[in-house]
């Protein structure tokens, strides 16, 4: 019998769900200080989203598929508004508190390795390009994407250009040429003692993302690019 894979995210969803409401993911990266991420964020309402999640969905269309949908808020959006969306989600936790939140369509399993089926518009919300992992990671996760997408289709992504973390206080930046991309970070994340693998996260800035998106035959278009350097974009085939 395989050993099941921890899976914090998922439990804090659940145990949100079932009744704690101080539920909370501890989340550690190699690039800042440990913090928290509380289980409530996730079951937040459209009212309640940010501005550019707020666009995003209202930019979605057709057949749509949420990327790593979490507790469901997203599709539960969507499915209010009449859009035909489906909910896809590696952890069985999220997967069922989606369920029991009403979320009609759910699609369990890895994105990377499912049978693609074709939909109008992937969902990438929450910086979802960082399941490219790294820019070298990047090529195939985009290939990935042209796998899911309808002819005519869009991906939907939200991501944000981080080089701000690495500013001096005279405005200056320092950086490691030597070294990788300043967006890739690797994460960690813990639950009631329970803590995932490490694994790669990706923020990448919009200029980097349309030369990669270019070289797949992908066109790139910022849709929307707030103060705090988080961006929506959209991605459709050239």
């Amino acid at each position: 019998m395989a050993l099941q894979k921890p899976d914090p995210m998922g439990r804090a969803i659940e145990a949100y769900w079932k009744g704690n409401k101080e539920a909370a993911v501890l989340v550690y990266s190699d690039q800042m200080e440990p913090d928290e991420l509380p289980a409530s964020y996730l079951f937040r309402e459209p009212a309640e989203m940010p501005e550019r999640e707020q666009f995003a969905l209202s930019q979605a269309c057709g057949k749509v598929l949420d990327v790593g949908a979490g507790a469901g808020s997203h599709a539960l959006a969507l499915q209010a508004a009449g859009v035909e969306v489906t909910a896809l989600e590696i952890s069985d936790n999220a997967c069922a508190v989606q369920k029991a939140r009403g979320v009609q369509n759910i699609l369990h399993g890895d994105f990377f390795t499912l049978p693609a089926t074709k939909h109008d518009t992937l969902l990438l919300l929450m910086n979802g390009i960082g399941l490219a992992g790294t820019v070298e990671g990047l090529p195939h996760f985009l290939e990935v994407c042209k796998k899911w997408l309808a002819p005519g289709g869009q991906v939907l992504l939200e991501s944000s250009d981080i080089l701000y973390l690495y500013e001096e206080e005279d405005g200056s930046v320092l950086l490691d040429l030597n070294g990788a991309y300043y967006g890739e970070m690797t994460y960690m994340m813990e639950f009631e003692g329970e803590r995932s693998a490490p694994f790669p996260w990706l923020f990448i800035d919009f200029n980097l993302l349309e030369q990669y998106a270019q070289e797949a035959g992908l066109a790139a278009e910022l849709l929307l690019q707030e103060e705090d350097s988080h961006y929506i974009a959209r991605l459709t085939v050239a």
